[in-house]
């Protein structure tokens, strides 16, 4: 059994895992634990009435957080000429062609997204099974198999996120940092349940949102109140 910290054992002391909480209360919870010594992300995991093996009932999508993640996303473009000049001019951390791609071809994954050039995918279907197992795989649905390598990273740095569900019928993301006001991350889960909603496959029957729960990176699940969140 795996041992927990006495921070997280004391997290139980500040509410009732067996409830549901509203949305802000749950949000309140979370905001009152003992503080880790970094700005933890506040993550959601959120269970779908779907069957993942069947290919109809995917869910997949993208949205906009309003308030962003809080994190800074390390960024690589792919692409030749002076798309590579104008992706670092726009705030790539690195771009290139060949040589990235060689770079990565030996194991190199040190960054968050990975943006691509058309013509560059050829060179990049080479690197499934580096970039696959890591969610690096650029996607044209995801926004990052594009020319328009400006609006790319603009859409990137404003808060786009993709979600996708697992295996086992769960999105877990990213929806923002402890340190941001109540509102904030209350308003970066309602938007993203909300984008989730319209995704719904046809051949999913029965309850959709099965269950959700908040939680730090190093803290408790709280258990969500799906019902109490107005998206």
């Amino acid at each position: 059994m795996k041992k927990r910290s006495k921070r997280y054992r004391e997290h139980f002391k500040l509410f009732d895992p067996t409830k549901s909480y509203p949305l802000h209360e749950a949000v309140e919870v979370l905001k009152g634990f003992p503080p880790a010594k970094f700005d933890e992300s506040v993550e959601v995991a959120l269970r779908l009435g779907v069957d993942p093996k069947k290919s109809d009932q995917q869910v997949r999508g993208l949205v906009f957080l309003p308030h962003g993640t809080g994190k800074k996303l390390r960024i690589v473009v792919l692409a030749k000429g002076d798309k590579i000049v104008e992706a670092l001019e726009c705030g790539a951390d690195e771009a290139g062609d060949q040589e990235l791609v060689d770079k990565i071809k030996g194991g190199w994954t040190d960054f968050d997204v990975l943006v691509v050039i058309p013509e560059m995918m050829r060179e990049v279907g080479k690197l499934g099974k580096i970039l696959g197992p890591r969610g690096l795989m650029p996607t044209p649905k995801a926004g990052t198999v594009t020319t328009d390598i400006k609006r790319a990273l603009e859409d990137l740095k404003k808060g786009k996120i993709e979600f996708k569900v697992d295996k086992s019928g769960v999105i877990n993301n990213c929806v923002g940092k402890v340190s941001f006001v109540k509102d904030q991350i209350a308003t970066n889960i309602t938007s993203f349940i909300g984008a989730i909603s319209k995704m719904k496959p046809a051949s999913s029957k029965g309850v959709f949102f099965r269950s959700l729960f908040i939680s730090s990176t190093m803290g408790a699940g709280i258990k969500v109140d799906i019902n109490s969140i107005a998206f």
